[in-house]
């Protein structure tokens, strides 16, 4: 099987940054490359790699000590993904986090005009296909969830909001996202959800992480 990306390829040795002293930085293409690679990297416990970060395009893995930097960079010439793990949508498994959605968010009748579909078929559009969460940010517990129906992408709004609401169900570009506490933003909101994102308490305390399957349900 062909691979998507290989290391060993001397064309592509410029996606491998030195991130400082204590780190690497892998750039792709593609979300889903990121989340193959996140994967890959992880099950293959390279000795000296504290953490591993996804992001839309890049992967920062974190070292030990400076003395890792280049055995490391060695290791990753030897790593390959085959091109069939490279995917966007969520693997024909079971759902791993499903969450309950009141679709009443202020933004929805302008997402429905934005697609050209009916407020029934943009939630039907959201709950129908799984997504995958592809890499947090912005604050603790935020996702960005990839893989849904294409039919959803619309641009984030002109104009930040001053204080979106904790639990806001929300669309921008081609990721859907929740908002784990009251914070600034201009992605188009679409419900809201009682779903606890972010609890120390918990071993994980993100209640969604870098290749889970995410099905939402209408409440």
């Amino acid at each position: 099987m062909s691979t998507a990306l290989d290391f060993t390829d001397r064309t592509q040795t410029d996606r491998i940054l030195d991130y400082g002293d204590c780190a690497l930085l892998l750039q792709f293409g593609r979300t889903a490359e990121v989340l193959a690679w996140t994967s890959a990297l992880s099950a293959a416990a390279l000795p000296g790699v504290v953490d591993i970060v996804p992001a839309s395009h890049t992967v920062l893995v974190k070292l030990a000590d400076p003395g890792y930097q280049a055995d490391i960079r060695r290791r990753l010439a030897k790593l390959t993904v085959d091109s069939g793990e490279i995917q966007t949508t969520p693997p024909d498994t079971a759902v791993d986090v499903t969450i309950d959605v009141v679709y009443d968010g202020p933004d929805l009748t302008e997402v429905a005009e934005r697609t050209g579909l009916t407020v029934p078929q943009v939630i039907n559009a959201h709950t129908a296909t799984p997504w995958r969460v592809g890499f947090g940010g912005s604050t603790p517990g935020f996702a960005y969830l990839i893989g849904g129906d294409p039919r959803l992408q619309v641009p984030r709004r002109p104009e930040l909001r001053d204080a979106v609401p904790a639990g806001s169900v929300a669309l921008a570009g081609q990721f859907s996202g929740i908002y784990p506490r009251q914070w600034p933003g201009g992605w188009q909101l679409i419900g809201r959800t009682d779903a606890v994102l972010w609890d120390l308490k918990r071993p994980s305390p993100a209640l969604l992480t870098p290749g889970l399957t995410v099905q939402f349900r209408a409440a």
